[in-house]
This record gives C-alpha cells, sequence and structure tokens, in this order.
C-alpha cells in the first residue's frame, strides 16, 4: 500500500498558506467529522460512540463541533438517556447524506473556520482530510470495510465495491500522512495492520456501556432479541433461517429491535413468532434487554457490537458468529457463545435456551465484564490520545 501522497491528489486539495499558532498542550477545539449525527434516524452504533465521545469531552471543557451529513438535528429529545433534550456540543451539517463528503472541506472552512484537532470518522467512504486540513488530525476508525464493499456492491457495481475498497485502503494506510488511527477494537486494529497500517500509529480504545439502571423482570417465557440497523450485513435474513430451525425446539419469540432498508423485505420473510418493532425508546430498549433470554447478533461484521456490551450489563448473554468485532466482545463460552457456522449458531441458540442454570451463569459473567467498560473511561482514554496527535502533529 503506497505511503505517500499522489501528487494529483494534492493538486485537488491544495493546503491553506495560513499559519496557525502555537498548538495548545491539549486540544481545546476539537471537530468530528462524520457521516451522520446521533439523531439522525439512520444512526447506529458509530454515531452513538461519536455522540458520548463529543458530550464527555464537552465537559471536560474542550469545545467540541460535529460536521456531518444531513439531516442533522440540534436536538436529540428523548433519544438520549434521561430524555434531556438539547446536547451540548455544536452540530452542523455540511450537505447531503452522500454530497457532503465533496463538500466537507468547504464546509469546514466556512461553518467551523479552525480548531486544535480534526477528527475524521471513517466509516467506508474518507473524507482525507489531512490532504485539505492545516492541522492535526485523528482517524476514528470502527471497522475496515475490506468485505462489505463487495456485499453491499455486488454484480455490476463490482467495480465500485473495488474502487471503493482501494479508496480506503489507501486513505487509511497512504492518505493518514504518518497521524494516528483509533481503533475500537482488537479485531479492527488487526484489520488495519493488515492493509499496511504500522503497528506504532494504531490505539486502541473500546466503546463503552450507560450504567444499566433498575433491571427490569426477566420473561418467564422464550424470549430472544436482535438489535441493530436492517441493512444487508447484519444478516437478519440467516437469522430468521435459523429461527425456522430452533422455534420447534425452543418455542417462544424472536424480537427484533431497529429499522432500516432491508425491513420490509424481511417481514415478508418472517415465519411464526417473529416480531419486528421498528425504532424503540432507551426505556423500552432497556426493558427488552433486561427481559430477553439471549441477544442474538448473527452480522458478518462490526467494529465492537455495542449492543453486546448494552446486553451484558443487563446480564444477558449473546450468540454470535465468530466474526471480527464480536470476537472482542463476546468471551466465547464466559459471556455467550461464538459460532463457526450456521449449524453451530443455531445448536448454541437451542443449548442456551434450555439450560437456564448455563445462560444465568453466563449473564453474571458478562454483567462482570461490561461494568470494565463505561463512557467516561472511553472518553479519557479518547483525549488522551487526541492530546497524543496534537502534540505529535508536526506542519
Amino acid at each position: 500500500m503506497p505511503q505517500h501522497v499522489p501528487s494529483s491528489l494534492r493538486a485537488a486539495f491544495p493546503r491553506s498558506a495560513q499559519r496557525h499558532p502555537a498548538l495548545p498542550p491539549q486540544p481545546r477545539r476539537i471537530v468530528f467529522l462524520a457521516r451522520r449525527d446521533y439523531g439522525n434516524e439512520a444512526a447506529g452504533g458509530s454515531e452513538l460512540l461519536v455522540d458520548r465521545l463529543a458530550e464527555g469531552l464537552t465537559h471536560l471543557g474542550h469545545q467540541v463541533t460535529l460536521l456531518c451529513g444531513g439531516p442533522a438535528s440540534p436536538t436529540l429529545g428523548s433519544a438520549r438517556p434521561g430524555g434531556a433534550p438539547i446536547r451540548d456540543y455544536r452540530v452542523v451539517s455540511a450537505g447531503g447524506d452522500l454530497g457532503h463528503y465533496l463538500r466537507a472541506r468547504s464546509a469546514f472552512q466556512r461553518q467551523v473556520g479552525d480548531c486544535d484537532l480534526l477528527v475524521e470518522v471513517c466509516n467506508g467512504m474518507p473524507y482525507l482530510a489531512p490532504l485539505w486540513h492545516r492541522g492535526p488530525t485523528l482517524c476514528l476508525v470502527n471497522h475496515v470495510h475490506t468485505d462489505l464493499w463487495r456485499m453491499r456492491f455486488g454484480g455490476p457495481l463490482a467495480p465500485a465495491a473495488r474502487l471503493g475498497r482501494r479508496l480506503e485502503h489507501w486513505a487509511l494506510a497512504g492518505g493518514q500522512r504518518g497521524g494516528l488511527l483509533v481503533a475500537v477494537s482488537p479485531s479492527t486494529a488487526h484489520a488495519l495492520r493488515a492493509i499496511g497500517v504500522e503497528r506504532e500509529r494504531i490505539r486502541v480504545v473500546h466503546n463503552g456501556v450507560e450504567e444499566p439502571g433498575a433491571p427490569a423482570q426477566r420473561s418467564p417465557e422464550p424470549l430472544f432479541l436482535a438489535v441493530g440497523r436492517l441493512v444487508e450485513y447484519k444478516r437478519i435474513e440467516l437469522l430468521l433461517r435459523l429461527w425456522e430451525r430452533v422455534r420447534p425446539v425452543t418455542g417462544g419469540r424472536l424480537v427484533i429491535v431497529g429499522d432500516g432498508p432491508e425491513r420490509q423485505r424481511l417481514q415478508q420473510l418472517a415465519g411464526p413468532g417473529v416480531e419486528f418493532t421498528g425504532h424503540v425508546s432507551e426505556a423500552e430498549k432497556h426493558r427488552l434487554l433486561c427481559a430477553a433470554w439471549l441477544l442474538l447478533h448473527p452480522s458478518a461484521v462490526e467494529g465492537w457490537g455495542l449492543v453486546v456490551t448494552e446486553a451484558a450489563a443487563r446480564e444477558t448473554p449473546a450468540i454470535a458468529f465468530d466474526v471480527p468485532g464480536l470476537r472482542d466482545s463476546i468471551v466465547d463460552g464466559e459471556t455467550g457463545l461464538l459460532a463457526r457456522g450456521e449449524s453451530s449458531f443455531a445448536a448454541a441458540w437451542c443449548t442456551l435456551a434450555l439450560s437456564t442454570h448455563r445462560r444465568t451463569l453466563m449473564g453474571k459473567a458478562a454483567g462482570d465484564r461490561a461494568a470494565q467498560y463505561r463512557w467516561h473511561r472511553t472518553v479519557r482514554q479518547f483525549r488522551a490520545v487526541a492530546t497524543e496527535a496534537v502534540r505529535g502533529w508536526t506542519p
């Protein structure tokens, strides 16, 4: 993977000649550049992470701005834990959902102007911020989309998948100009090293989880839960297929929380005992995570799998495939089970559903592990890396 910046890209993103004053020991003004804000109806784990980082850094005295694709909402209402009506950091829109990638530079100059640190959240499509921002940058990576490009753009769109994969790999390995990258899990760090990012440039900062609050009642009847955006790589279709094998053994209900472009098709495929809830409030999600016997996570890849830790905090074990991210958030055989194939997943599902004792032991172990991951720790770890990025930057 090339480590230099091509002259054509340098020409396309000329850097300002403006000279900056000496930088402070810690970045006072921090800007996150991301695709969505947490108020967006398509928000997921990445948006939640940025929201918690921005909120936490603000409470530590930093001035934080989120520059993102629209629609961007200045308020979050009941979407925030506790129903806080207004967030403490600034949110500005750089344009539409996809068009903002091209407008990010001009929007930054027009609506932000300057900062001590620019954090580029790279979720597939890069912003190439180090090429146009004259100042320290930090790249936040949930997961590398190597195989997801092919899953998202198959058939006649395969050339687009190859182009996207190459651009992402170059942007992460070569386009960061020697800067630091934050990975949310050891799996993501490994994926970054696999595409050519030097080990010494990677810092791992794990996701956190909210304090779960008062526990709600566990369902007396089998209740299995899946939570996430309904898109291809989450593989809910596979879960529905496995449910037809598991249901005759376990009985009960399969509840799928979340929305997305796949919802209508998935509802048409669903058999008996399946319920789609769409988006739910934080209070309802808490109730369901407490009530569920198991969290089911059939995703093809994750950065970490925030909902696994959210479930663990309620002493609900999880079953997932042994894939990047989920093999970090689940300790196989202790806080849940990792499957190596579809039959293995179905067998694990039936085994834990039929064993109250084992399920309870795993739930308690999951709760103990989740207690190690809290957002205040995540924020302080991230701030330490942000400070390192600022102090290590050279014009």
